[in-house]
């Protein structure tokens, strides 16, 4: 039953009021003024306050301040305009004059109770769903993952730039998402870039654009993803590996709010909040002058380090039940679910791959299932020294020379590397048949280093 409280200094008001609310079915209490008013609202809960606008003590609408949170409908006898307006200002639900037709009054309580009914629940709702899906999209409710999810919150809201640290395969990008979503920036674009899927020498004019007649095969201005994030937010993953030449240009960009084209002698103004992320330790890098010093206090102004999979205890068993959950949507197919083994095995595995590991080995397994459970059979752990194919028939020669020399697969990977330090990023990928960003992430957990570094 809802509880209203009237407040009149007329007791012939007050108690038709109560009188015509019981009949309701409503539980109502009634006050003469402000201060008798107060000392209800301390000792019980009300759904709604119904008050006149002049009270012997202080006007009606000095409640609202006090109890943002009651919905309070401000009743006169002094009908005008200016008055209903000045109270609907002050944060007042609704406003009925004096006459007021008692049906009215009812379908106006029943209208008003009803919407903070559905206000209170949806609220509910959300705390409730927030326990398990903090951020949308981020599935999970271990200690680290509801720290992130605060720390989002927290931080979405400002201007603040970001470091996100996490292995490789995390959620980095989810995580930069959830921040731009939940800020004011929201109604504009994310850029997202992995700086490590881009060419060295095409990076520079990719971030800032370039001027007509820049260099060779520049025959039209191009504005960069910097400006296409103007209004929003501009996602840097791998970070760490931009050159000290590029950083040096973000680093203005921070300081000055500025951008300048490549080949131009203009600047333009720009308005974005950064959000940076790599896998790489920045203070040793900037240690080994690697990064700049400058440009990492720019950036690690806020950080959020994501945990790898293997430390998120059971949130990888909701996550697997998820991933092949979407997948079963997308693919059409039939209803399956994971075996009391496979679930084991899934706990007790490393996951060097992390999230993104977990999404393929689902995919695979249940490409490969005929039956309505997917079995340890139908899964492939363990396998760390495959290559991700993009080209077949340049895997399948690889895979040949490989087992022709002797090596295993990574081995001849870094022997291929190390043999082949005058070819681009681009055409060392091209003839493994994998792709630029595979080729990054084999060199990182191989550490093979690039040419130069």
């Amino acid at each position: 039953m809802s509880t209203i409280l009237v407040i009149d200094d007329e007791k012939l008001i007050r108690n038709s009021l109560k009188r015509l609310l019981e009949k309701n079915d409503y539980q109502v209490s009634i006050a003469e003024t402000v201060k008798d008013a107060v000392t209800l609202i301390h000792d019980q809960a009300f759904d709604l306050i119904l008050s006149d606008l002049r009270l012997p003590d202080a006007p009606g609408t000095a409640l609202i301040e006090q109890f943002p949170d009651i919905p309070i409908i401000i009743m006169t006898s002094y009908a005008s305009v200016s008055s209903a307006v000045d109270a609907m200002k002050l944060g007042a639900i609704d406003y009925i004059s004096k006459p007021f037709d008692h049906t009215e009054l009812i379908l106006m309580i029943k209208r008003i109770l009803k919407e903070r009914k559905l206000t209170l629940e949806n609220t509910a709702l959300k705390m409730e769903l927030a326990k398990c899906y903090t951020i949308s999209g981020m599935i999970g409710n271990c200690s680290k993952m509801l720290e992130i999810s605060s720390r989002i919150h927290k931080v979405a809201p400002m201007s603040t730039s970001i470091l996100i640290l996490g292995e490789t395969g995390t959620g980095k990008e989810l995580v930069a998402r959830a921040i731009h979503e939940f800020s004011d920036r929201n109604t504009s674009a994310l850029i997202s870039i992995n700086c490590a899927a881009i060419a060295e020498n095409l990076i520079e004019s990719e971030l800032f654009g370039y001027d007509k007649g820049a260099f060779t095969g520049a025959d039209h201005d191009h504005p960069g993803l910097v400006e296409a994030a103007n209004g929003g937010t501009l996602f840097l993953d791998e970070i760490g590996e931009l050159s000290l030449e590029v950083q040096a240009r973000l680093l203005r960009v921070l300081q000055e709010n500025e951008v300048r084209r490549v080949g131009s002698t203009q600047t333009r103004q720009i308005d974005i909040r950064l959000i940076a992320a790599t896998h790489k330790d920045l203070q040793q890098m900037v240690d080994n002058s690697l990064f700049r010093r400058d440009l990492y206090f720019r950036l690690n102004v806020f950080d959020i380090t994501l945990p790898p999979l293997k430390e998120r205890g059971d949130d990888i068993i909701k996550l697997a039940n998820h991933f092949l959950n979407d997948m079963i949507k997308k693919m059409a197919h039939s209803p399956v679910q994971f075996s009391a083994a496979v679930l084991q095995k899934f706990q007790e595995y490393h996951w060097p791959g992390n999230i993104r590991e977990l999404q393929n080995v689902i995919e695979r397994a249940l490409i490969l299932t005929e039956t309505d459970e997917i079995s340890p059979k139908h899964i492939a752990l363990f396998k760390e020294d495959e290559f991700d194919i993009s080209s077949d028939a340049s895997h399948r020669q690889h895979e040949e020379n490989s087992a022709q020399q002797g090596f295993s697969l990574d081995e001849y990977l870094v022997h291929f590397l190390k043999e082949n330090t005058h070819q681009t990023e681009t055409e060392l990928a091209k003839q493994l048949g994998i792709s630029r960003k595979t080729l990054w992430e084999k060199r990182h957990r191989l550490d093979i280093p690039k040419k130069g570094k």
